[in-house]
């Protein structure tokens, strides 16, 4: 779909690269690449994961290029940032489990990227910060909702009030991140724990997903109805049937992902 962005399949997993260095800048064509990208792979039934990484050893992404905002114009910046929020609500919402291999700079944008995600992996040497208030601007792909539910609100003002940047220690302190691996490992990390998805039944993970994210929006006590729901739910489906026999049988599950 876009040169500025590689897409190969591990297995059951999608791995998208962000190939625009030398930081990996999001621009007007990557960004509804990557809506048209996770759609596509919504639809395919094969795919139960998906890890987002940066080219090279430096940048995850350095988010967009502020050349885009120098002329002051309204229109493009308002095509442009709902570029952002379109592509990364398409993230946020994919079906199947998100995995960011943050392997270096992830900054505006790029961290919003990452935020989107289900999962984030950071190198040792990333440094993660929304720094937009420093230009005139604020996050504004999903990074002022997705952070403070993440990390809590004083935190999230730290970073995008106060412009604070975190190293990779710091972001598994407060949750940013779930883990930290050496420099060079994120990619294969975050590969080796899309692997694990595989073994969880498809529609399972889908209706989990939708559930953990519910809780952003409603109380916990008016989702559980729905949460019993989809528990009956996923009887319609070949995979609660195949899951369950198989365990039975004491054999892998041969999930049909439907």
């Amino acid at each position: 779909m876009s040169e500025l962005l590689q897409l190969e399949r591990v297995g059951h997993t999608a791995l998208i690269t962000i190939n625009n260095p030398p930081a990996n800048t999001w621009t007007e064509t990557s960004l509804p690449a990557l809506k048209a990208m996770v759609e596509q792979l919504n639809a395919d039934r094969e795919i139960y994961a998906l890890v987002l990484t940066g080219n090279g050893p430096k940048f995850f992404s350095a988010g967009a290029d502020l050349n885009v905002f120098a002329g002051g114009d309204k229109a493009r910046a308002r095509q442009m940032i709902t570029f952002f929020g379109k592509a990364f609500e398409a993230l946020a919402q994919f079906r199947g489990v998100s995995i960011a291999a943050i392997n270096g700079y992830a900054m505006g944008g790029g961290l919003e990227a990452a935020l989107a995600c289900d999962i984030r992996i950071a190198e040792e040497h990333a440094v993660m910060a929304l720094p937009e208030a420093a230009v005139g601007l604020l996050p504004g792909g999903l990074g002022t909702q997705h952070l403070p539910w993440l990390v809590g609100e004083g935190w999230a003002k730290r970073m995008i009030l106060c412009g604070e940047r975190l190293d990779a220690q710091t972001a598994l302190r407060i949750g940013l991140v779930e883990e930290v691996v050496a420099s060079g490992e994120s990619r294969q990390k975050a590969l080796e724990l899309a692997e694990k998805v595989a073994k969880q039944s498809p529609s399972s993970v889908a209706a989990c997903k939708q559930l953990i994210q519910a809780a952003r929006k409603q109380p916990m006590w008016s989702a559980l109805p729905m949460e019993r729901e989809m528990f009956v739910d996923l009887f319609d489906t070949q995979d609660q049937q195949e899951g369950v026999n198989a365990f039975l049988e004491k054999r892998p599950p041969v999930w049909q992902n439907r």
